[in-house]
């Protein structure tokens, strides 16, 4: 630096003195010239160095540090380069914002939101997301490999990538409970800074689609199970205005039967409705805990009239098990269904045996949690119907079964009330020796 500022005029001091011109003052102006450059080029570096220090700290979003005097023309430039600094600073914190505001909006939307890189890797999950799928141990969700290998969900996916077109596409998923799917698949050109390709949006059909059945299945089932009590209502209320006009012992004696066919038709309605709301909420998991053993012992005391009428013995075996997660109110259900089959379809006279434990380890196949058992020693059911036991209306006895006063729905209810809860409903029964139920729920 200092020769460049320098070099011309020494060059020129060294000619004059070549040519005998005075030597003391070319001396003299030669030194004056090195020294002023030597200074000169000093003030230069050091400024370039403030300066470089300036923007290395701008470029890192730091203030300037502490340097030297710059010269004016450096010092300008320095100031210009602040101000630079600080409009950058504030455009990152509005970008960082907007950032924030759209991550806060994406996590807020109430259908799962999935990004998908262009190879179809997950790169991020809305909270939606992570409830529907499940979180695995690893933060990420669980689930969403098997969604996206679904036949229909990969063609959209394929597609959208082709075409850089929106797709939609139609699914359902059978486990762990089943629930039908509609999905769009949406394309996102340029892509997003982390490498999102593919924004994956899906709507949950399965409270909708299972209105629909509901609804066809309650003008199949109902009118076939109602049309019989109702006939019967219907005839003894002629005969009652007709032939039996004055007859008081016939009027007592068909009142009474009207009275049961109506109590029948009650409680069918009753299962019916108490079905359908436990069907449009089976694919969300239930919140809270239940006391297992509490609430078979007050399931337990609600049955001594059914157990006196039947006179059967009741024994119970009930160790402290919490269910988690878990609904009170269905699983005393689960309870009372259990026990009134088990009462009313047992022997008279004879015993039901209800135990409740946790099981620490893993158990019989089954995994560590709660474990419900109901025994009887009834007549016992023969293997081929007990796949289908659980089957809206299906009686192994239909005629048996509604003098019991049964609605061929209570073990429907019971499946649907354990697979709400995760668990696991096992059948056992050998003709002639007793059926035993077992409930095996997550929990502790």
């Amino acid at each position: 630096m200092a020769g460049l500022i320098g070099g011309v005029p020494c060059a020129a001091f060294l000619l004059l003195l070549l040519t005998g011109t005075d030597a003391g003052a070319i001396l003299f102006c030669l030194a004056a010239t090195v020294t002023a450059s030597l200074l000169l080029a000093r003030a230069w570096l050091v400024t370039l160095a403030g300066l470089e220090a300036d923007f290395r700290a701008a470029a890192e979003g730091q203030p300037p540090p502490p340097r030297e005097p710059l010269l004016p023309a450096a010092a300008r430039v320095a100031d210009s380069a602040a101000r630079l600094t600080r409009s950058l600073a504030m455009r990152e914190a509005e970008v960082t914002k907007l950032r924030r505001a759209d991550a806060a909006i994406i996590e807020a939307l109430p259908d799962p939101l999935l990004v998908l890189a262009e190879d179809g890797r997950v790169l991020r999950a809305n909270a939606a997301a992570c409830r529907f799928f499940g979180t695995g141990p690893d933060g990420r969700t669980a689930d969403t490999a098997a969604f996206l290998r679904h036949p229909r969900i990969a063609g959209a996916v394929d597609r959208a990538l082709a075409e850089g077109a929106a797709q939609s596409a139609e699914a359902v998923l059978p486990v762990p409970v089943e629930r039908d799917l509609s999905t769009q698949v949406l394309p996102l050109d340029p892509p997003l800074a982390d490498g999102g390709k593919l924004l994956v949006v899906l709507a949950d059909r399965t409270q909708a689609r299972a209105a629909e059945r509901m609804r066809a299945d309650f003008v199949a089932n109902a009118s076939h199970e109602l049309r019989t009590p109702l006939a019967s209502i219907i005839g003894f209320v002629e005969t009652l205005r007709g032939p039996a006009a004055g007859d008081a012992e016939a009027t007592t004696r068909f009142l009474g039967i009207i009275a049961d066919q109506a109590d029948r038709m009650r409680r069918l309605i009753e299962d019916l409705l108490g079905l359908s709301r436990i069907e449009m909420t089976e694919h969300q998991a239930p919140k809270g805990t239940a006391r297992l053993d509490a609430l078979a012992r007050d399931e337990a005391a609600a049955m001594a009239p059914i157990l006196a009428g039947r006179n059967v013995t009741l024994k119970l075996d009930l160790a402290p098990a919490t269910a988690v997660p878990a609904d009170p109110g269905q699983l005393a259900q689960v309870l009372r269904n259990l026990l009134e089959n088990a009462v009313r379809h047992g022997r008279e006279g004879g015993t039901v045996e209800l135990s409740v434990r946790a099981l620490p380890a893993p158990e019989g196949g089954l995994a560590q949690g709660v474990l419900l058992r109901v025994a009887d020693d009834g007549p016992g059911i023969a293997r081929e119907h007990i796949p289908r036991l659980t089957e809206r209306f299906y009686r192994v006895d239909a005629g048996r079964s509604r003098s019991a006063g049964g609605t061929g729905l209570g073990l429907a209810i019971v499946k649907h009330i354990v697979g709400h809860h995760r668990g696991q409903l096992l059948i056992e029964s050998t003709v002639g020796q007793g059926t035993v139920m077992r409930v095996w729920l997550p929990g502790h």
